[in-house]
């Protein structure tokens, strides 16, 4: 923990003059999506708030914000922890995805499409792969799905999905097995990619369907194994 706490107070630099509840909910979802507080790992009001220099009252409020967005759990005499997912939450998650990644493909309109940033996450997880870094190859994959529902220009949309994808971070820390569980994405993004170059978003749409579909299959297996069916 005193390790995590060096780390996290070099992110006091990021909260600036004005230290935001926010803000500071912005730094620990990151921490959280990164690993740094893997789930099921209690949050110190005392260590947290030392290495962020806010107050108390700031940083309860940030784990308000994060346990509405399902990243924390309170419990009655216990404190605040990174929520554990259910198979039954990363069954929902899944269903989330799927009607609004395929609802903003089916809605694009007419080509050509805005598919620079596509195009560069598909890049970052092929050099990823090539470096043999799974992890990032994960974190490349998450871009290219964050890119993706961009592309539907919607502020709600993108509000939404950033917290579904901060949850699903959560599920493959606890999965870890990243090359199983991301290398096979790597091929089916770029087909996603070239499908949408050539204007044919029903292909990619269908493609996405599939795609979602296999990756659900294949988180829940081994995360059935790792946690259990939950209640």
């Amino acid at each position: 923990m005193a390790e995590q706490m060096s780390g996290l107070a070099g992110d006091r630099a990021l909260l600036g003059r004005t230290s935001t509840a926010e803000r500071v909910a912005d730094i620990l979802r990151s921490r959280i999506a990164e690993g740094f507080f893997p789930p099921g790992t209690r949050l110190s009001e005392d260590s947290i708030g030392g290495a962020l220099g806010v107050s108390r009252n700031t940083l309860r409020e940030a784990f308000r914000l994060l346990t509405h967005e399902r990243l924390l759990v309170h419990e009655l005499n216990r404190g605040v922890f990174v929520r554990v997912l259910t198979v039954e939450d990363v069954e929902d998650i899944y269903r989330t995805r799927r009607l609004v990644e395929c609802a903003v493909v089916r809605g694009l309109g007419e080509p050509p499409y805005a598919l620079g940033g596509l195009a560069e996450a598909v890049g970052e997880g092929q050099r990823a792969a090539r470096e043999g870094d799974w992890k990032a190859v994960g974190t490349a994959n998450i871009h290219f799905h964050q890119e993706l529902v961009a592309l539907a220009s919607g502020e709600r949309t993108a509000e939404l999905m950033r917290s579904v994808f901060a949850e699903l971070r959560l599920a493959f820390h606890v999965v870890d097995e990243p090359q199983r569980l991301h290398e096979p994405y790597i091929a089916r993004n770029g087909e996603i990619l070239q499908a949408l170059e050539a204007g044919d978003r029903n292909a990619a749409e269908r493609l996405l369907a599939a795609y979602l579909d296999v990756s659900l299959e294949r988180v829940v297996e081994v995360y059935r194994r790792r946690v259990g069916d939950g209640d």
